[in-house]
This record gives C-alpha cells, sequence and structure tokens, in this order.
C-alpha cells in the first residue's frame, strides 16, 4: 500500500490543474459572497469572482477517532494535540487532493443507540478558517431531526422559538456574515415534517399526515410550514444579508409534503435534500422536486457503500461517479456531499481514513477521479461563459 503522504502528493500532482482553488482569486471583488442564478439552461452556485461552482463536498469531518486509544499516540505525537495542525496538515491537503472543493456538513454521529443518538459539534468560526475551503454551516434552529429520540418538538408559534433563533443567528451569522468562504446554511437534517423513526414515535411529527386528506389540513401545514421558515429566514437576515439559506435537508425516501417545499419556497435560495438511493432514483427525485419548486436543488448528503468484514462499510466508488455523473447532466443541481466521513469511527463505520489515518485507497481513487472530471467541466463551463 502507497504511504499516506506520497498518495497525496501524487494525487495532488496528477490534478492540481483541475482543482478549483481558485475560487477566491486575489482579483475578487472586495464583500462579494457565493450566489446562485440559472446561466442559461442551467442553475450555478456562483464564486464570489461570478464564476459557475458545483459544490463537491465532502461531509461528516471529526477528529475524535484518532483518540480512541489504539490511536491516541498519533493525534498527540503528528498532531500536538492541535485541531489547528489537523485541519491545516490532514485534512485540507487531503481534501484538495481528492478533488472536493467545499465542506458540507461537518457534524459526525458518535452514538447510535437505542436511547441516544448524537452528533459531534459543528465546526467552530475558527476552525472553518484552519481549513480554508468553501463551506456551508448549520444552524442549530430546530432539534426536529429524523434521527433526534430525546427532545420534544418546539412550538413554532411561541415567542420562545422567535427568541431562540435570534440568539443561533446572533452567535453564529454575526461572526460568519462577512466570510466569502461560507456558501451558505442548513437547518436541520432531515426533518419530521410527517413522518417518524420507530425511536422517535412517542413525540411524533410535527404534523398529523392524517390531516393532509382535507384542505383545511393541508392549509393548516402550509401556515405551519410558513410560520417556521420566516423566523428563521428574518433571524438569519438580521444578522447576514450575504450568504445562501439551504434551509432542511429533507430526506427523499420518506414522504416530503409539497405544502412544505411550498412554504420553503420564500425563504430559501436552494432546496436540500439526503438520499441514499440507487442513482438513477437520486436524478429522478431531484429532477422531479427541481421541477415542481422552480428552485435549484442540492444533493445534501449521499453515499453508496459497499459491506467489508467486521461490520465495516466502504464507499462504492463506482457508485459515487455514476451518481456524479448524473447530477452534472440534471440542469437544476449545484452540488452533491458526499457522506463521508472523513475518518472512520465506530458509530458509523464508514469513512475514507480510518482510526489509524490508513485510506480506502481504492475508493478515494474512484472519488478522486469523479471530482476531477466534474472540476473540469466546471472549468469549460467558465470559459464558455
Amino acid at each position: 500500500m502507497m504511504k499516506r503522504r506520497e498518495f497525496i502528493h501524487a494525487m495532488a500532482l496528477a490534478g492540481a490543474a483541475l482543482l478549483p482553488d481558485a475560487a477566491f482569486p486575489a482579483e475578487r471583488k472586495p464583500g462579494s459572497y457565493f450566489t446562485v442564478a440559472q446561466k442559461g439552461a442551467r442553475w450555478w452556485l456562483l464564486t464570489p469572482r461570478g464564476e459557475p461552482f458545483f459544490s463537491i463536498g465532502l461531509n461528516h469531518i471529526d477528529s475524535a477517532p484518532l483518540r480512541y486509544a489504539e490511536s491516541a499516540q498519533i493525534w498527540r505525537d503528528k498532531y500536538g494535540n492541535s485541531t489547528e495542525r489537523w485541519l491545516k496538515e490532514s485534512v485540507a491537503p487531503d481534501m484538495r487532493a481528492w478533488g472536493f472543493n467545499s465542506v458540507g456538513w461537518t457534524q459526525e454521529v458518535v452514538v447510535r443507540g437505542e436511547t441516544i443518538h448524537r452528533h459531534s459539534p459543528p465546526f467552530t468560526f475558527e476552525e472553518y478558517q484552519w481549513l480554508g475551503l468553501p463551506y456551508c454551516h448549520l444552524l442549530p434552529f430546530s432539534e426536529i431531526h429524523q434521527w433526534e429520540d430525546e427532545t420534544r418538538h418546539p412550538n413554532f408559534f411561541s415567542k420562545d422559538f422567535e427568541e431562540w433563533c435570534d440568539y443561533v443567528a446572533r452567535a453564529h451569522c454575526s461572526r460568519m456574515a462577512g466570510d466569502e468562504k461560507l456558501i451558505g446554511y442548513f437547518y436541520s437534517d432531515c426533518p419530521l415534517w410527517i413522518h417518524t423513526r420507530p425511536g422517535n414515535q412517542w413525540k411524533g411529527p410535527l404534523f398529523d399526515p392524517a390531516k393532509l386528506k382535507t384542505e383545511a389540513g393541508r392549509k393548516e401545514l402550509f401556515d405551519l410550514a410558513t410560520r417556521y421558515y420566516r423566523v428563521t429566514h428574518d433571524a438569519i437576515r438580521r444578522y447576514d444579508p450575504n450568504h445562501l439559506i439551504f434551509g432542511d435537508r429533507y430526506e427523499a425516501r420518506a414522504p416530503v409534503a409539497d405544502e412544505v417545499l411550498a412554504a420553503a419556497k420564500p425563504y430559501v435560495d436552494v432546496i436540500s435534500f439526503q438520499d441514499f438511493g440507487e442513482p438513477a432514483a437520486v436524478e429522478a427525485n431531484l429532477r422531479r422536486w427541481h421541477e415542481q419548486t422552480g428552485r435549484p436543488v442540492l444533493l445534501a448528503d449521499a453515499a453508496r457503500q459497499v459491506k467489508a468484514a467486521g461490520g465495516i462499510q466502504r464507499h462504492d466508488g463506482t457508485g459515487y461517479a455514476e451518481t456524479m455523473r448524473r447530477l452534472r447532466d440534471l440542469s437544476g443541481c449545484v452540488g452533491f456531499h458526499l457522506c463521508g466521513a472523513y475518518l472512520r469511527n465506530r458509530a458509523r463505520n464508514r469513512g475514507l481514513r480510518d482510526e489509524q489515518e490508513r485510506p480506502d485507497t481504492e475508493a478515494i481513487e474512484a472519488i478522486t477521479k469523479a471530482n476531477r472530471e466534474t472540476a473540469a467541466w466546471m472549468q469549460r463551463a467558465a470559459k464558455n461563459g
């Protein structure tokens, strides 16, 4: 197996010309940020310079696997107990070498039990700066994720919810408002609007899906969702008028109410989905929702995987490449964020490196090739205007 740094160096040399590191050149206009627009028949994210940008993101970046008892020496000796060094010396070079041009969602699942299912903290402003790549950031307005089993749903019509959203935006957005590397904000991970999972059936969905059989019920859901998206949107805009809003990441393989999408549309810039289906099904789902809403769409969390020995899941590089190819052909799609993780832990059991930092070379080679093809496609689009 090729040594780790040799592998990174070889991959970097092979594709350096194709990496979209020029998203933030010196000649960019001061005070400009990522935007989204339709150019010709295709929707694009646009860099602060105004160049087409298809977000090739990596999700789930957490250093804690390097602090298992069996790997703690790596963390101490190699990185000196420094997250800054780890991000600058390991994560950033790897992501660039593998052709990723953005960070999609940093939190990683760390406990996946019957009574507790939790994720690592999001990156701080400083951690994003150390990494030095374009990024998206989660705003924890509500814990209504489909994996959340411990907290009750908030009352979106309450003054408490307004005050909490203002605090979240004040704490997060006021610090990030001037950062040109920030692409935009996410909200909840697969919210329980009209579905539940076994662990959270005790609290039920946010809205009873049986009510959708009547016009009055459909209006009630639309009004509820409108309140949620208006309050969250307005909280962000009080502190950050600059950056895109991606909103919730809907679960494509659970019911997604038309009323929720219609309510979100005035308050988000891109409609975001999680979809772990076959590549053809992913493409069909995103195409349908793009056509339905008229909004650009983002595949915000997805992966193809294969089972390996010991309960480990490996990335299916061929499946990744096929999904990426289909999304390049989908004119309404503005990005694909891989459900990582960067480091494999013992909860997710899937990652591009294991807890000893050994790379999944076969998957990385296929993923890198697909990412470089996409970077070259982006460059052609920029040249053609």
